[in-house]
């Protein structure tokens, strides 16, 4: 592996800090993405059943303003950040029609538990009201004590899990 593809992870963190700031600065709250997907899950509902979509509590707030839920500067920050990734993997020429996966688990099984592990997080992000990017990079800079336990509790829950899945990569 050719380490120059990749961008310094200490110039990246200073940039997102400064993308963090500003988004403070212009928006008066910082990031995060969930929120995001909780809108298109929104405009989905409404555009299959209105009525219920309108009456439901949860998804109503998100129809308030009276336009669509999709003119959101979230939702816009998130399609940026999936296509600059795109494109930042296109340009270092890492973009490959393969699967990451290990030797002792099938391809169809990988994209399986990558669906199902992507559904459970993005359930798991509404239910805690934010997700990891909103919990550690925007709390973490607000100090807030709770989102700085969240981070620490991630790193050692994705350490320990980890261990367990060690063998699947080898």
């Amino acid at each position: 592996m050719n380490d120059e593809r990749y961008s310094n992870p200490y110039v990246i963190g200073i940039l997102l800090g400064l993308v963090l700031l500003f988004t403070f600065y212009t928006m008066g709250r910082g990031l995060g993405s969930s929120a995001s997907f909780a809108r298109i899950g929104a405009a989905g509902v409404y555009w299959v059943a209105p009525e219920h979509a309108k009456a439901n509590p949860y998804l109503s707030k998100y129809l308030a303003w009276g336009r669509s839920p999709l003119m959101d500067w979230l939702v816009f920050l998130t399609l940026g950040a999936g296509l600059g990734g795109l494109f930042s993997a296109f340009i270092a020429r890492r973009v490959h029609g393969e699967v990451a996966r290990g030797p002792s688990i099938g391809v169809s099984a990988r994209l399986w538990l990558a669906f199902g592990g992507g559904i459970l997080s993005g359930f798991a992000a509404r239910l805690g009201r934010g997700c990891t990017s909103g919990q550690a990079l925007t709390g973490a800079a607000e100090l807030a004590f709770g989102s700085w336990v969240f981070m620490f509790c991630i790193f050692a829950g994705a350490y320990a899990t980890a261990w367990f899945f060690r063998k699947e990569w080898l």
